[in-house]
């Protein structure tokens, strides 16, 4: 049986070297090594303790800009301020240059979600990324919306400059002559990469969620994902031959599914993660949602402790996790914080209800106060990568400036009615959103949206995860389209019957609460609704399933047997996101390609309506809701 590594140091420790790793020593067999003789003894090794910093951020989503008028809880009062940005992200890293043993980590999703992936396709995110210059970055998911072939262009933008960061998924095999391997021994990433501290090497591994990027985004069929667990193990025993210590995970597979690898798995210490946008430590105090501690701690199958952390989303936050390791190679301390980055001016309510900026005197007193709470960070964007994202944002002002409506309600982002983390914090409005059995608002604004764009349905369906974003209330420009949808998908309509359709609606609650895989296949429909009950098995969780006439707006129960016209975007339409009954019917050429562009409908829409509101609470298309823990939402 082999032994873990750092099990077998642990049973005793002569010091040979300050810092350099020694090689066990042979035994005593004979020169035909026959199975008589008793296996050799290693040499006992031993190390010198060793203090690593890891700053670290995830799923920024081509999200550069900083959001404005984020309204945190400061000081226990309601307060609006500018949240995140990547020049900020820049600073933070910048000023976490001086901490001993630095290493910077991206974890994933770089692209998709703003008009800076849709005019550049990666270039901006890659050059803004270059001003931390990563240590490595992992592939998500989302590098692979527009393909191999794009996401060639942005690594190799991101490899471009001086930084050259290495780019990582251990998990991925691209074939010989496509895009991300043109040849034999050129391919544009690689499994691992290895930094060296105080003449001691540490192991950073790459993983790609495998399932998820096959469904819901588009590589080339010839690229293969492999299983997750298999190639960290894979890697990790090929780091151990080298005689390295220290394995640090750079994962995008989810915080829950992190937790569950590293139970899998011997011999690693830290994982730095990303995909589940999952914002981990205690920001209550900001009134803001968490989805765990941070760094939280697991066992590895070695017994031995694994420091999970992750750093939110869209720029917002900046991970630092401070890690020391004992002498026979084994995690002594783990400890560290995931902080919101803010600017340093700041807005309360006035007497008339109205967000004011504060007195230069308030808001240095605020901010010096903000010095002592961790997760909050006051901190100013870098010059030099506010400059270079200047240059991008007058190109691309124009169209963003373009008006096309207005809401009077916040319309809040939610994947699963009762999810923990709360996807609209900050958000005036949306303070409860996660714990409502409507779920979003926004998704079924979309739905409602698609149904108005397509003269023949009498329903639209549309994935959670396919809506990025909230909406505060007021004006609704171009940008908020392309912010909220921005993917390329086209609108198709769907000759279904109604057993088919209340399919695909259990097809979708299976794909994440069974099948494992993503969250955003959560359905959300216009024209359409029902009750859910997470807790039932897989098959019975719908119930009470309508239909709404649309010209009289009557709501009738939907018949198995009768036809109906479907109308979603192309890519659940095609079986993504664990749409298996759509899937068939589409393969069966059971669709119209409309040729809509789903954010242009959506445009269309708010433009139509002028003002847009949330809908009726009888419109939404979930109207009770029970939790897998069986919890009936309000």
């Amino acid at each position: 049986m082999m032994h873990s590594y750092k099990t077998a140091l642990a049973l005793g420790a002569i010091l040979l070297g300050s810092a350099g790793l020694v090689a066990c020593g042979g035994g005593n067999g004979t020169a035909n090594g026959g199975n008589s003789n008793p296996t050799p003894t290693p040499t006992p090794v031993a190390f010198s303790p060793l203090e690593i910093n890891i700053a670290h951020i995830n799923d920024h989503h081509s999200q550069l800009e900083s959001f404005a008028a984020q309204t945190l809880k400061l000081d226990g009062i309601d307060t609006q301020v500018d949240l995140g940005g990547f020049a900020r992200v820049t600073s933070a890293f910048k000023e976490a240059a001086g901490k001993k043993n630095l290493l910077k980590l991206h974890a994933g999703d770089a692209l998709t979600g703003t008009l800076y992936y849709t005019f550049f396709k990666g270039k901006a995110d890659a050059q803004l990324m270059n001003t931390v210059c990563f240590d490595a970055f992992a592939l998500g998911n989302h590098e692979f919306d527009d393909g191999d072939t794009v996401l060639k262009g942005f690594i190799n933008e991101l490899q471009a400059g001086s930084c050259k960061t290495p780019v990582l998924s251990a998990n991925i095999e691209p074939a010989a002559g496509t895009p991300l391997l043109p040849a034999a021994g050129q391919a544009l990433f690689k499994p691992y990469t290895i930094k060296t501290y105080e003449g001691i090497k540490v192991g950073i591994i790459g993983l790609t969620i495998s399932g998820k990027t096959v469904n819901s985004s588009r590589p080339l069929d010839s690229t293969r994902f492999l299983d997750e667990a298999a190639s960290a193990q894979r890697y990790i025993d090929e780091l151990k031959g080298q005689g390295i210590r220290h394995i640090v995970l750079l994962t995008h597979q989810g915080y829950e599914n992190d937790k569950a690898l590293a139970a899998k798995l011997t011999d690693v210490d830290v994982i730095i993660g990303g995909d589940s946008h999952s914002l981990l430590g205690d920001f209550s105090a900001l009134g803001v949602a968490s989805s765990g501690t941070y760094p939280s701690m697991v066992k590895n199958k070695d017994g031995q402790t694994v420091c999970i952390g992750q750093a939110g989303e869209y720029a917002k936050a900046f991970g630092l996790m401070n890690v020391k390791f004992n002498p026979q190679g084994a995690i002594e301390q783990c400890q560290g914080q995931a902080s919101l980055l803010v600017g340093g001016t700041f807005k309360r309510k006035d007497a008339n209800g109205q967000f004011v900026a504060m007195s230069a005197t308030d808001q240095a007193t605020l901010t010096s106060k903000l010095a002592s709470v961790p997760a909050v960070k006051v901190i100013a964007p870098d010059s030099a990568a506010a400059t270079l994202l200047s240059g991008y944002t007058s190109k691309v002002n124009e169209e963003k400036a373009k008006q096309i409506g207005s809401t009077t309600d916040a319309l809040c982002l939610v994947r699963v009615p009762g999810e923990s983390t709360n996807r609209s914090a900050g958000v005036t409005g949306c303070e409860s959103a996660n714990t409502l059995a409507r779920g979003s608002d926004i998704a079924q604004i979309v739905a409602e949206a698609f149904l108005d764009a397509s003269k023949r349905s009498q329903i639209a369906l549309q994935n959670a995860g396919g809506v990025r974003v909230p909406v505060a209330a007021g004006t609704l420009t171009m940008n908020t389209a392309f912010t909220i949808l921005p993917f390329t998908n086209v609108l198709v309509e769907m000759n279904l019957k109604g057993s088919e359709i209340v399919q695909a609606l259990e097809d979708s609650v299976a794909n994440h609460l069974d099948n494992k895989q993503s969250d955003g296949s959560q359905p959300y429909a216009a024209g359409l609704r029902w009750d859910l009950d997470m807790s039932k098995p897989a098959g019975s969780r719908f119930s009470n399933v309508q239909v709404r006439d649309r010209k009289t707006g009557i709501w009738s129960p939907i018949e198995a047997n009768r036809e109906y016209i479907l109308v979603t975007n192309d890519f659940i339409a095609a079986g993504k996101d664990g749409y298996t009954a759509l899937g068939k019917a589409y393969a069966e050429g059971r669709y119209i390609n409309t040729y809509l562009l789903y954010t242009q409908s959506f445009a269309d829409y708010v433009q139509k309506k002028a003002t847009v509101t949330r809908p009726l609470r009888s419109e939404y298309s979930h109207q009770k809701v029970t939790t897998k823990a069986g919890v009936l939402l309000p």
